[in-house]
């Protein structure tokens, strides 16, 4: 009998022939044996598994290092059961709750019973965390039924892992099982405990059992955990300069928002230097948009449920809406999202495939309920504004303006000096996330894949990551001290034509569906701020900042000399302020260095004689002397090339 084969095909298209029933760690050796030494697991057809499990079928498989997000992803889980390991050694009688991986990290909730356990008992258990680790205990896993997973847990008496239980089918659970250490868990794991090298736990927590303030509260260890001694030591450092770059801290300091009770949790409003700031922003995106042919519209905060549910976004997203509200005995809702609003601009008329591509675009304010727990500053709020753009056209169309709205958030990204990272986020095969039909997934997804190969983007592909009604392709942007965002978006949406009955009189006088390209290169302003404060640590660029240029006269004698200073640099629309308290001038020097001006000019007898200034620099200090002419030439160029350094030496 013939050996059965299946085809595996890798990040970047290659496809390979493997036996049916090979594991990731076979694949990564036919590869190179450096690759096998370095995994962690394999990523196939979007679900992680562990390295030694079989592959029974065809699919995308991706080989998971630490340098993937995938990889990470399994070191933290592994990290997680050592973790509970250590405390079972030292703390026997402790119980354990859910011990997840998180975005930096992993933690685990456990009741101590009787036992007290603070931030002092941690250096202890990081100490045997290692000691175990250098066992170098393999991640076993065993299919376990569910009544002996109920009974391994009632004899130990952990009511916790017998409520997990219970709500698991027979046939579907497993345990893992590494040195002393037993849990209930679907993986996946690295191979073994050796590979874990650095461990650090950060905090604890409260947290009551399932979230419910009526059950127990267990006490949540927070940790993360490195294969390098050295990659933790960059960690605590990032860790430091992060607290140092908070935007909630500067953004308080720098005058950009503020929170108030009264107006309610997650809604922040802009203060003079924030609203400079989002303005300076949005006018650059409009210059951008409007040479590429965008049309821009207005929106109302409000809309009948009717628009949400024909458009499908009301079920999907209930939970996260806020509820709605009566009106005229209709039902009406504070606005979710900007989509359906343009949907409708669009049916306004009926359209001809000479009006296509039609691009309309919206800083649109939306509504969105999250958890009180979940609201941080500007980056995770209930009230905020998303730079939208929906784009109508034909088929024959689509390829040139997927490419189009690539090269624009590209070019977003780099004018603020952010390196971008690109995922192709497909569907998965579980049809009940997902709207519309197969035929146009897979089409929407083999057009999104040509375009990123035909603009040579180096990518990755994401399954069970698009959104419900298409494919998108996502930029993942790293700021200054190298954490990761995801941003800005593109998807092709085949699903809202559909939805409402969109079309147009195609050349042959008969009706067509267009497609739809959803397209936010920001996000929202108030998150995208959040990130621009942190990335720059509040020391903005000129183009950017919220004043410009601040003339400081060393006294009184001299401020009709600064005027005329301020006067030269309003005129061109400079942000420009004078400095005239009878302060020493050392004083208003550190005055504007704390509100992280960029521009100092101090003026004196020799400047006004001269028609000069005297020039400073946020952070470098004095930089010189140059003739007043010279230096308002030198700082529109640096504001109108938007540059991210100074053209002064």
């Amino acid at each position: 009998m013939p050996e059965e084969f299946i085809t595996l095909t890798f990040p970047d298209g290659a496809k390979k022939e493997f036996k049916k029933g090979v594991s990731g760690f076979e694949v990564a050796e036919s590869i190179s044996k450096g690759l096998a030494r370095n995994a962690l697991s394999v990523t196939f057809n979007g679900t992680i598994k562990d390295l030694d499990a079989p592959i029974e079928e065809s699919g995308a498989i991706e080989i998971n290092t630490w340098d993937s997000e995938d990889g990470q992803y399994t070191f933290w889980h592994s990290s997680a059961h050592l973790l509970a390991e250590a405390i079972q050694e030292l703390y026997p009688d402790a119980k354990f709750g859910i011990g997840p991986p998180i975005e930096n990290g992993f933690y685990y909730d456990i009741d101590f019973g009787d036992e007290s356990f603070g931030q002092d008992h941690l250096s202890k258990v990081e100490d045997k965390m290692i000691e175990l680790a250098r066992n170098k205990s393999e991640f076993k896993r065993r299919d376990v039924s569910k009544e002996e997973a109920l009974e391994f847990y009632k004899e130990r008496g952990n009511e916790y892992k017998v409520d997990l239980i219970e709500d698991l089918e027979d046939g579907t659970i497993t345990f893992y099982e590494q040195g002393s250490f037993t849990d209930l868990c679907k993986g996946p794991h690295i191979p073994d405990t050796s590979l874990i090298k650095a461990v650090k736990l950060t905090n604890l927590a409260g947290a009551y059992w399932r979230g419910d303030v009526d059950s127990k509260q267990l006490t949540r260890i927070y940790g993360v955990s490195f294969p390098k001694q050295k990659l933790l030591k960059e960690h605590l450092e990032q860790l430091e300069e992060a607290k140092k770059r908070d935007h909630k801290k500067l953004g308080k300091e720098l005058g950009i928002y503020m929170m108030d009770r009264m107006v309610g949790s997650g809604l922040p409003m802009w203060l003079p230097n924030g609203t400079v700031l989002r303005r300076t922003l949005e006018a650059f995106l409009r210059e951008e948009q409007k040479k590429r042919g965008y049309k821009e519209v207005i929106t109302p905060h409000i809309a009948n449920i009717e628009l949400y549910e024909t458009s499908g976004h009301y079920p999907y997203y209930k939970d996260s809406q806020f509820d709605p509200m009566e009106v005229d005995d209709e039902k009406y809702m504070l606005k979710p999202m900007n989509c359906p609003h343009h949907h409708r601009i669009y049916s306004n008329e009926l359209r001809s495939y000479r009006d296509l591509p039609l691009r309309l675009a919206e800083f649109g304010s939306v509504y969105r309920y999250e958890q009180s727990g979940e609201l941080n500053g500007l980056s995770r709020v209930r009230g905020f504004t998303q730079d939208d753009a929906h784009i109508y056209c034909t088929h024959d169309q689509l390829k040139d303006e997927i490419k189009s709205t690539i090269e624009l958030t590209q070019f977003v990204f780099s004018t603020f000096g952010m390196p971008v990272d690109i995922r192709l986020s497909f569907r998965d095969d579980n049809d009940e996330k997902y709207g519309g039909n197969n035929e146009y997934w897979e089409r929407a997804q083999q057009e999104i894949k040509e375009v990123a190969d035909e603009m040579d983007l180096d990518y990755k592909i994401a399954l069970g990551e698009a959104s419900f009604y298409g494919p998108k392709i996502d930029f993942i942007i790293r700021d200054a001290i190298g954490r990761k965002w995801q941003l800005g978006t593109v998807q092709v949406d085949y699903v809202m034509p559909e939805r409402f009955d969109l079309t147009y009189v195609g050349s042959d006088n008969n009706k067509h569906r267009p497609v739809i390209i959803h397209r936010a290169p920001f996000g929202s302003m108030e998150r995208f701020t959040s990130i621009l404060i942190e990335h720059f640590a509040g020391d903005f660029p000129l183009w950017l900042s919220p004043l410009q240029v601040k003339v400081l006269p060393i006294s009184e004698d001299f401020n009709e000399y600064a005027e005329k200073c301020v006067k030269k640099f309003e005129d061109a629309g400079v942000r420009v302020e004078i400095d005239t308290r009878s302060e020493m001038i050392g004083g208003k020097i550190r005055d504007a260095e704390n509100a992280k001006i960029p521009y100092m000019l101090i003026v004196g007898a020799k400047e006004q004689e001269d028609e000069s200034v005297s020039v400073r620099r946020h952070k470098m200090g004095d930089i010189g002397t140059f003739s007043l002419n010279d230096f308002f030439n030198s700082v529109m160029e640096e504001i109108n090339s938007k540059s991210l350094t100074t053209n002064l030496n």
